[in-house]
C-alpha cells in the first residue's frame, strides 16, 4: 500500500504502534484473528478491484502468532483479507483489514459521526469509545511515540494535548483523529492446532473522520491492521519487545478459500528467499527476468540504475497485479500469441477481456518471475485470468497510477501471492515463497521453549458472529487485577 507522509504522522491507511503488555504468562507466543475476504460472497468485479486497488496505492505500496484467514471457494474471487479482532476491556470486536503494505492501525471511533454502521457485507461495525474501557491511555503529543513518528518534538505541543494523525492520499482521501493506547485480544498458539486467549498493549489511531470509500458502507471495514517495515508497525513493535522473532507469514488459499497467517519462525515448509531492497519503505525485492511460456521478456530500461532489473513490491492487500507499460504490452501479447484467433476487447476502458471456452491452462502460457537468488514465482493462467460480465479477462494491469515513485515499478498482489506460502524475513532481510497447498497445516518453532507447533488454515464465522464469552470474563479480570496491583 503507498503512502505519503506529513508532518504530523505517517500517512497510511493504517496506524499502529503496539507496546507489548504481559499476557496470560507474561510471554507473547502468538495470536489468533478470524480473517475473511472483503470481497467474499460478492459477485466479481473488476472496477471494484482496481478502485480499491487504486486507493491502496495512493496509501502504499513471534513466534507461534496465527491470525486465521478466510475467503471464499471460488477461485475467481482474489479480495482482501480481514480480521476480526477484540479491543478494550471489556472487548468489544471489530473488523480491520490485515495489510502487509501498511505499518500501523487504524480504528473508527465515537467521533466519527459520519462513519457506517454496517459496511462490507453487512457486517456489524462498531465505533470505538475509549470511555468504555477499562484499559485505555491517551497517548499526548509530548510522548516518545508522537515525537517518533513526527521525527522530532512535535511544535505547539500544549500539556495533554492529543497525539493526532492525519492521512492524505493523491485521490484527497483522507483519514483524521488521533492516538489512544488500549488492550488488544488475539489467541496464542500454545499446542498443535490449539491456542490460548492472550493481549496486548497497542497504540493506534482513533479515527475521528474519514472519507471517500474509506467511509463508505459498501467497502468499509472498522480499520486497518499494518504488517508492514516501519519501526509502528505490529511486527516490529513485537519484534522489539523480544517477545516475537520479526518474521511472519501467510498463505492464501485461492482454491478452498481462507488460509494461514502466522508470525513466527516457519520450519517447514521450506522456503527460499530473495533479498529486500534496502532502505524501502514497502517489501520489495529485484525481478531479474520475466518468462512467458518460454519467452523472455525485455527488462532494460532507460531509469538511471534501473538495468536489467525491476523493483517489485509484494503486497497481500492489493487485489490485481501492476506491471509497467514496457512489461505489460509485450507480456499480453506474449500471452494471447497461443491463441491467434483470439479477439480482445476493453472492457469499462481499462480491462482486456476475450472469449474463450476451453481450459485456460492447457490454452494459455504460465507467467514466470525470477527473482535474486535464484527465487522464481509461477503464475498460472488460472491464477492471472478471470471471468467478468460472460467474458474471461486478464488480471494483469497496465501500472498508470501516479502514485508508484517510478513507472518502472512492479507491484504483485493477492492475484500472483494465492496458493503459496510467503514468508516475510525482517530478521534477515529477506522475503521468499514456495507453492502450497494453503488449506493444509505449516510448522512454527516457539523461540521460548523451542517447541514445534502446528498451525492450520482458519475462516471467520459469518457476520453478526460475537466474541466469545470467555474474551469479556478472562479480560474483565485481567483488567480488574491490573488496576488492583497498580
Amino acid at each position: 500500500m503507498t503512502k505519503t507522509t506529513s508532518s504530523v504522522s505517517f500517512l497510511i491507511v493504517v496506524l499502529i504502534s503496539v507496546s507489548v503488555a504481559s499476557s496470560n504468562d507474561d510471554t507473547f507466543r502468538g495470536a489468533v484473528f478470524g480473517v475473511n475476504s472483503k470481497f467474499s460472497g460478492k459477485e466479481r468485479s473488476l472496477s471494484l478491484f482496481k478502485a480499491h486497488d487504486n486507493l491502496r496505492h495512493l496509501q502504499i505500496l513471534a513466534s507461534g502468532v496465527d491470525l486465521p484467514l478466510g475467503g471464499t471457494g471460488r477461485p475467481d474471487a482474489v479480495g482482501l483479507y480481514y480480521a476480526k479482532i477484540g479491543i478494550g476491556t471489556p472487548p468489544k470486536e471489530y473488523y480491520v483489514q490485515v495489510d502487509t503494505g501498511s505499518d500501523i492501525m487504524w480504528i473508527n471511533c465515537i467521533e466519527c459521526r459520519e462513519c457506517p454502521k454496517r459496511g462490507y457485507h453487512g457486517l456489524e461495525l462498531t465505533l470505538y469509545d475509549p470511555e468504555d474501557s477499562f484499559t485505555w491511555k491517551p497517548v499526548t503529543c509530548a510522548s516518545g511515540f508522537c515525537a517518533e513518528i513526527n521525527g522530532g518534538a512535535v511544535t505547539g505541543c500544549k500539556p495533554n494535548a492529543s497525539c493526532l494523525y492525519t492521512e492524505t492520499y493523491g485521490d484527497g482521501s483522507y483519514s483524521i483523529g488521533y492516538f489512544v493506547m488500549d488492550v488488544v485480544q488475539y489467541d496464542s498458539v500454545s499446542g498443535d492446532l490449539e491456542t490460548k486467549l492472550a493481549n496486548g498493549s497497542v497504540i493506534f489511531g482513533c479515527g475521528a473522520r474519514q472519507s471517500a470509500n474509506l467511509g463508505s458502507s459498501d467497502e468499509a471495514l472498522d480499520g486497518i491492521l499494518g504488517f508492514g517495515k516501519a519501526n509502528s508497525s505490529i511486527i516490529s513493535q513485537l519484534a522489539s519487545s523480544g517477545k516475537v522473532k520479526k518474521m511472519f507469514a501467510h498463505c492464501l488459499d485461492g482454491d478452498n478459500g481462507g488460509g494461514i497467517f502466522a508470525i513466527g519462525h516457519v520450519v517447514q515448509p521450506k522456503v527460499n528467499s530473495t533479498p529486500l531492497i534496502t532502505d524501502e519503505p514497502h517489501y520489495s525485492a529485484n525481478v531479474t527476468g520475466i518468462e512467458v511460456g518460454t519467452q523472455f521478456l525485455n527488462l532494460s530500461t532507460n531509469t538511471q540504475g534501473s538495468g536489467n532489473k525491476r523493483r517489485t513490491i509484494i503486497d497481500s492487500g492489493t487485489t490485481l497485479a501492476y506491471l509497467p507499460d514496457a512489461i505489460y504490452k509485450p507480456l499480453v501479447n506474449e500471452i494471447v500469441a497461443a491463441q491467434p484467433d483470439l479477439r480482445l476487447r476493453t472492457l469499462h476502458d481499462q480491462y482486456t477481456c476475450f472469449d474463450f471456452s476451453g481450459s485456460v491452462d492447457d490454452g494459455f502460457p504460465v507467467v514466470t518471475f525470477y527473482f535474486e537468488n535464484s527465487l522464481s514465482l509461477k503464475v498460472y493462467p488460472h491464477d492471472y485470468m478471470f471471468a467478468f460480465e460472460d467474458s474471461l479477462c486478464f488480471g494483469w494491469q497496465n501500472n498508470g497510477l501516479d502514485s508508484l515513485s517510478t513507472s518502472d515499478t512492479i507491484l504483485l498482489g493477492d492475484l500472483v501471492l494465492s496458493n503459496k506460502l510467503v514468508l516475510y524475513d525482517l530478521e534477515n532481510q529477506t522475503i521468499g515463497w514456495t507453492e502450497y497447498n494453503c488449506s493444509s497445516t505449516i510448522k512454527l518453532r516457539d523461540e521460548i521453549t523451542g517447541s514445534v507447533h502446528l498451525v492450520g488454515p482458519h475462516s471467520i464465522p459469518s457476520a453478526g458472529s460475537r466474541i466469545p464469552s470467555r474474551y469479556f470474563i478472562s479480560l474483565l479480570i485481567t483488567a480488574i487485577l491490573h488496576r488492583l496491583i497498580s
